[in-house]
C-alpha cells in the first residue's frame, strides 16, 4: 500500500469477506488487521484472495514481531527527486543548457534514476490494478511520466534534436511523491488523538500477591480477572477493574473528557488509562485486553477512522470511471496536437485573449507534452480523500472531546438530524432520584412494604424507594412490571390487616389505575407533588391505596442551556417519558422544551412507535438516552446517543456514545458532524470543480506537466488542509 487510495481499496475488497466485521488498514506498516464476528473462524486464504483479486499481494503475519518494515519510503523519493529536479531546472532555466547536447545525456541519466527508483512504486501500483483490469491514480502518473521521459528518451538516442523534457518528466514524479509525503505527515497529525489514546494503558503493573504479603512488578498482559493490583499515586490504571481499598481521586479526563478528577471509593469502577492522582488504591481485574473500555473506545475510533460515509460512494462511482476517460482525452489531445497543431495553436490563441498566454510546445514533441499534462492533472487523489480525510480528523477532534462515534456512516446521518429526543431519567436528569415527602394511608408499615418491594428492582426510582427502610419482609411471587413498577405478595398483619399474606403493588398512578386502585383519598397530594414537577408512586395492598411517594431527580445543571443550543441551531426538541403528563410539563417548562413537544406516559417499548411517528412525519431524529434501556430508541432513531460513563461504552447500543454524562457534549457532536459533513462537501466540491477546470485547461496548452504536477499536489492540500480545521473546531 502506497496511500490513502490504496488502503481505501484493501478495505473495500476485505469487507466483501463473509464474517470480516472490520478492517483497519496501516500504509506506514503495510499492513491490515481484519477483525471478525462473534464465533466466525478466520478464513485467512479468503481474505488473501480478495486482496489478490483487488491487485494486492498479501501474506499472513504470524507474530506481531514479524511486521515488515516499509519498503516504499516517499522520503527516498523526496530527497532524490528533489536533488535532480533541482539541478536539472538550473541547467535548463539559470544557464540554458536546455538544448546543449551534453547536458542532455546527464539530464537522460538522472531522470532515469528518478524513474527506475522514485517511479518504481508508481509503476508497480499502475501494473497491479492492470492486472486485475481496473486503473487508478499510479495509472495516470506511470503513464504521464513515461510519456515525458520516452518522449525524450527517443529523440535523444535517435538525434531528432529539439528540447527535451527529462526535467518534466522528474519534477512529475518528485512532485506527486511530495504530495504523498505530506498526505502521511498530515495524516499522522490527524490521528494523535487515537495514538494519544493508544498510549495511556501502562506496559507493567504491580501485582499483590494471593497472601496479600508483596507487590511484584508484572506485564499487564499478565494480569487475569480476579488479580489484585496496587495503584500509589501517578500511576496509570493497567486495566478495569473495581476498588476493594483506599480512597483516591482518579483523573479521567483523557478517556471520558471529563475536566474534574472523580473520587473513587471502595465499591468504585475505574478503567485502564485513566490516572490515580492522590491516594492508595487496591483494585480488582475485572476485565483484561480487548475487554476492557478503553480498548472498545480505540476499537471504535479505529473503525470511525476507516469506515465509509455514504457520500463517498458519489466520488467512487466517478473515479471508478474517471481514469478511463481522462486516458480517452489525453490520448485524443496528444493526436491532436501532434497531427493539426494549426487548428489546436488556433483555438488556444483565441482562448488566451481571456485566460493567459502560455508557452507551447513545438514539432512532434507537442502531442507527447499535451497528453502528458491532461494525465497528470487529471489523477484523482483530492477526490479520494476528500470524504476520508474530514472524517479521520473529525473522528479525532470527537474522541478527544468524550465523544465517541461509532462510524462516517453515524458521522453523516448526526450532519442531517432535524429533531432531538431526549429522555428523561439518567438523561436530563442526574438518575439519582431521593423521596422528598409521602402520604400514608394509616394502615402502618406502608415505608417498610414499599422499600422490601423496591429493594430487588434496579429501576433509580425504586433504588430511592427501597432507602426508606432497611427492614426485612418476606416476600412471594415478586415480579417487576415493565413501565408500570413492581409487584408480589408480602407476609404482613397489623391492627387493620389481619391476613398474613398480602397483595401488594408499586408503581406509576397510570398503572395502578389500569389495575383498578382507586387513587381518590390521596388526590390532593398527588396534585400538589406533580405540579412541582416531582414523579409521584403509589403503593396499594389488595388493590386499595396505601401510600404515596413524592420522587424528585435532580435536574442536570446545563439542562436548559443545551435545550437552548439545540434550538439555537434550528433543531426541533421533544421530551419522551414514562413519568405523568404533569410532572413531564413541569420538567420540560425547566428546561424550555414546548409543551406540544412533551409526551408522558410512555412505556419504553412504546418510545420507538413515538421516533416512528416523528420519522413518518419526515423529521430525522436523533434520540438521546442513557444506552441501556432505551436500547429499541435508540435502534430506531435515525441516530441514538448514548450519555454514558466509559462502562456503558462496551454495550455499543448507539451510533454516538458520550463518554462524560453530562449532556453538554449533545450540541457539540450534532455541530460537529454538521461541520463535517459541510467540509466533506467541500472537499468534493474542490476536487470536481478542480479536474472539470485542470483537464480541458491542460488539453488545450495552458498548463505544462511540471505545472500539472505542482496543480496536483496543492489540489491534495487543500482538501487535506480543509479537513484538518475540524481538529480545532469549536
Amino acid at each position: 500500500m502506497n496511500c490513502g487510495n490504496c488502503a481505501r481499496k484493501v478495505t473495500d475488497a476485505l469487507q466483501t469477506v463473509p464474517g470480516v466485521t472490520s478492517v483497519l488498514p496501516n500504509v506506514e506498516a503495510r499492513h491490515v488487521s481484519v477483525r471478525w464476528s462473534t464465533g466466525v473462524q478466520p478464513d485467512v486464504p479468503a481474505t488473501i484472495t480478495a486482496l489478490a483479486r483487488a491487485g494486492y499481494e498479501a501474506k499472513l503475519i504470524e507474530t506481531a514481531g514479524s511486521t515488515p518494515k516499509r519498503h516504499r519510503n516517499w522520503q527516498l523519493n523526496l530527497w532524490l527527486g528533489a536533488v535532480v529536479t533541482a539541478l536539472l531546472m538550473v541547467g535548463e532555466w539559470a544557464f540554458n543548457f536546455g538544448m546543449v547536447r551534453w547536458f542532455q545525456w546527464i539530464a537522460f541519466v538522472l531522470a532515469g534514476f528518478v524513474q527506475v527508483f522514485c517511479g518504481a512504486q508508481f509503476y508497480r501500483g499502475a501494473w497491479r490494478q492492470l492486472k486485475v483490469g481496473r486503473s487508478d491514480m499510479d495509472t495516470l502518473v506511470a503513464l504521464g511520466s513515461t510519456t515525458a521521459f520516452g518522449y525524450s528518451a527517443w529523440a535523444l538516442l535517435t538525434s531528432q534534436g529539439g528540447h527535451v523534457y527529462f526535467m518534466e518528466a522528474a519534477a512529475i514524479i518528485t512532485l506527486i511523491s511530495i504530495g504523498h509525503w505530506i498526505e502521511s505527515r498530515v495524516g499522522e497529525r490527524a490521528s494523535t488523538a487515537l495514538k494519544s489514546l493508544m498510549q495511556l494503558a501502562p506496559q507493567t503493573a504491580r501485582r499483590i500477591s494471593s497472601d496479600s504479603t508483596r507487590e511484584t512488578e508484572v506485564p499487564v498482559a499478565e494480569l487475569n480477572a480476579g488479580d489484585l493490583v496496587a495503584l500509589r499515586p501517578g500511576d496509570h490504571v493497567p486495566t478495569d477493574g473495581v476498588v476493594v481499598e483506599g480512597n483516591s481521586m482518579v483523573d479521567e479526563a483523557m478517556l471520558t473528557g471529563e475536566s474534574m478528577p472523580v473520587e473513587k471509593r471502595v465499591g468504585a469502577n475505574v478503567f485502564a488509562g485513566t490516572i490515580n492522582s492522590n491516594g492508595r488504591l487496591i483494585m480488582r481485574v475485572t476485565a483484561t485486553g480487548e475487554a476492557t473500555a478503553l480498548a472498545h473506545i480505540i476499537a471504535a475510533v479505529q473503525r470511525a477512522q476507516t469506515s465509509r460515509a455514504n457520500i463517498q460512494r458519489l466520488g467512487d462511482r466517478v473515479s471508478s470511471v474517471f481514469v478511463p476517460v481522462v486516458v480517452v482525452i489525453a490520448l485524443a489531445a496528444g493526436l491532436w496536437w501532434g497531427f493539426a497543431p494549426e487548428s489546436a495553436e488556433r483555438i488556444h490563441n483565441w482562448l488566451a485573449t481571456f485566460l493567459w498566454h502560455a508557452h507551447l510546445p513545438t514539432g512532434t514533441a507537442a502531442g507527447f507534452v499535451i497528453a502528458a499534462a491532461v494525465l497528470i492533472i487529471a489523477c484523482p487523489c483530492a477526490m479520494g480523500l476528500a470524504t476520508p480525510a474530514a472524517i479521520m480528523a473529525a473522528a479525532n477532534a470527537a474522541a478527544a472531546r468524550g465523544i465517541l462515534i461509532r462510524d462516517g456512516i453515524a458521522l453523516e446521518k448526526a450532519g442531517k438530524v432535524t429533531a432531538v429526543v431526549f429522555d428523561k431519567t439518567g438523561t436530563l436528569t442526574l438518575g439519582k432520584p431521593e423521596v422528598v415527602k409521602s402520604w400514608q394511608s394509616g394502615i402502618g408499615g406502608e415505608h417498610e412494604i414499599a422499600a422490601a418491594l423496591a429493594r430487588n428492582s434496579a429501576h433509580p426510582i425504586s433504588q430511592a424507594i427501597a432507602k426508606c427502610s432497611d427492614e426485612q419482609i418476606k416476600l412471594a411471587n415478586w415480579c417487576e412490571v415493565p413501565g408500570g413498577g413492581v409487584q408480589g405478595s408480602i407476609e404482613h398483619s397489623t391492627s387493620n390487616i389481619q391476613r398474613p399474606m398480602v397483595a401488594a403493588m408499586l408503581g406509576s398512578i397510570r398503572w395502578l389505575k389500569e389495575s383498578g386502585v382507586d387513587i381518590s383519598a390521596g388526590e390532593k397530594f398527588l396534585n400538589e407533588w406533580l405540579a412541582t414537577g416531582a414523579t409521584v408512586v403509589g403503593l396499594a395492598l389488595d388493590s386499595k391505596l396505601a401510600a404515596l411517594f413524592a420522587v424528585r431527580d435532580t435536574l442536570k445543571a446545563g439542562a436548559s442551556k443545551v435545550v437552548g443550543q439545540l434550538q439555537q441551531q434550528g433543531l426541533k426538541t421533544f421530551l419522551v417519558t414514562g413519568d405523568n403528563t404533569i410532572t413531564a410539563t413541569a420538567i420540560a417548562k425547566q428546561i424550555g422544551i414546548p409543551t406540544e413537544n412533551v409526551f408522558a406516559e410512555v412505556r419504553p417499548e412504546q418510545k420507538a412507535e413515538f421516533i416512528k411517528k416523528l420519522q413518518a412525519a419526515g423529521e430525522r431524529v436523533a434520540f438521546v438516552g442513557d444506552g441501556i434501556n432505551d436500547a429499541p430508541a435508540l435502534t430506531q432513531a435515525d441516530l441514538g446517543i448514548a450519555v454514558s460513563r466509559a462502562s456503558d461504552v462496551a454495550r455499543e447500543a448507539a451510533d454516538i456514545v458520550l463518554l462524560k454524562s453530562e449532556i453538554e457534549a449533545v450540541p457539540e457532536s450534532l455541530g460537529l458532524a454538521r461541520a463535517t459533513l459541510q467540509t466533506i462537501k467541500q472537499n468534493l466540491f474542490w476536487a470536481f470543480f478542480y479536474n472539470a477546470l485542470g483537464v480541458p485547461l491542460a488539453a488545450l496548452g495552458f498548463m505544462s506537466p511540471v505545472l500539472c504536477a505542482a496543480a496536483m499536489g496543492f489540489s491534495d492540500l487543500i482538501v487535506i488542509g480543509n479537513a484538518l480545521r475540524l481538529r480545532r473546531w469549536k
